[in-house]
């Protein structure tokens, strides 16, 4: 039973390496698919909205096929979250830390590809082969799941016990955990998808923009121990949500401001350390918790609002960047403010909520 639940951890933890490559493989290759399709940068950062949720904005101008399977991908991608979560809950993973390292595995997919990348541009080859390799994970992949076995569903509820009546919630938290499912996608993507453009608009080489991506990558996947190991400790959660979050929208100030390529580099380091640490996953997580028996119904809300996030995004900086990519690019800003407000208010709100229950007993 135990060689299974590793068996399943490591396959499950794959398919988040391909998750890496494809959350950043469409804006990586923003410039070749817009020569490819010839179309300006505009109408390839509307494709890239197809993978939130699938709205057809863009579908006559840039064809059926590209949307068609961007529409497909944010599908697969939906499926992805809603198992791998519950999956890992019904296992009897430990909770919040277990899930964290989920991150761990797509951080080093985004780690891989800007490599890959720019080593194909290096090399003048094709850059489809970059879509090829994440391919070949999946199909590599889909043959390890094929013969194992996963828990039965409801275990975990089972266990929860009279516990679960007993949980009150608020309309309140409820609503800014769901926005902050949101704005937590909405802060990874928007620097995922223009900081590369952002850095040569500031004037940095081809290659040197492509490694504030890496370092980004790098800081993620250092975050997620980090994280690991604060959670192990039973540091708060809410106390890590506002951190992280503060931290990370003084790291895209800094990017702004900036015009040293040490202190860019620095501040790319920094914002994977903070914003794609984790913190997604642990406001997930804490959402869960207010809904023990109905975990998949929670990850589903919190990841409708990431895909809404995932849609809009494209789309708002696909417009922006017709007026200056740094526009697009520091529109992240106003991102970072709204996830510290929402955090704040989710902090305060379950502050209470503790110190009610404890005067209780």
């Amino acid at each position: 039973m135990n060689k299974q639940k590793l068996r399943l951890s490591i396959s499950l933890y794959l398919n988040y390496v391909a998750h890496g490559f494809g959350l950043l493989i469409l804006s990586q290759n923003m410039t070749a698919l817009g020569k490819s399709w010839s179309v300006p940068l505009k109408l390839v950062s509307f494709v890239i909205s197809g993978v939130g949720i699938g709205r057809l904005l863009a579908y006559l101008i840039t064809g059926y096929l590209a949307y068609g399977l961007a529409i497909l991908a944010g599908i697969a991608n939906s499926a992805l979250d809603a198992g791998t979560y519950t999956t890992f809950a019904e296992m009897g993973q430990k909770g919040s830390r277990g899930n964290i390292l989920i991150k761990a595995a797509a951080s080093l997919g985004e780690f891989i590809l800007p490599l890959l990348v720019s080593s194909l541009h290096h090399h003048q080859l094709w850059y489809g082969y970059s879509f090829m390799t994440m391919a070949g994970i999946l199909i590599i992949n889909a043959i390890l799941l094929a013969p194992l076995k996963f828990p039965q569903a409801g275990q975990k509820a089972a266990e929860s016990g009279q516990n679960t009546a007993k949980s009150q919630k608020s309309w309140l938290t409820t609503v800014c955990f769901a926005l902050y499912g949101c704005a937590s996608m909405a802060l990874m993507i928007w620097f995922t998808q223009w900081i590369t453009l952002f850095g040569q608009k500031q004037g940095f080489s081809t290659a040197t923009s492509h490694l504030f991506l890496s370092l980004y990558s790098v800081g993620s996947i250092i975050g997620v121990f980090i994280l690991f190991g604060l959670l192990s400790r039973e540091v708060s959660p809410y106390a890590i949500l506002l951190i992280m979050n503060v931290l990370a929208t003084l790291m895209v100030l800094l990017l702004l401001v900036s015009h040293s390529a040490f202190l860019s580099e620095f501040a790319s380091f920094m914002f994977g350390l903070t914003a794609a640490s984790g913190i997604m996953q642990t406001g997930l997580n804490a959402f869960m918790e207010f809904f023990p028996d109905k975990e998949g119904l929670a990850t589903g809300i919190f990841h409708f609002f990431g895909a809404a996030a995932s849609f809009t995004v494209p789309i708002i900086t696909g417009v922006l960047s017709d007026i200056d990519i740094r526009l697009a690019f520091g529109g992240d800003l106003a991102v970072g403010i709204l996830a510290c407000l929402l955090v704040t208010v989710i902090s305060i709100a379950c502050g209470k909520k503790k110190m009610i229950n404890a005067d209780r007993y």
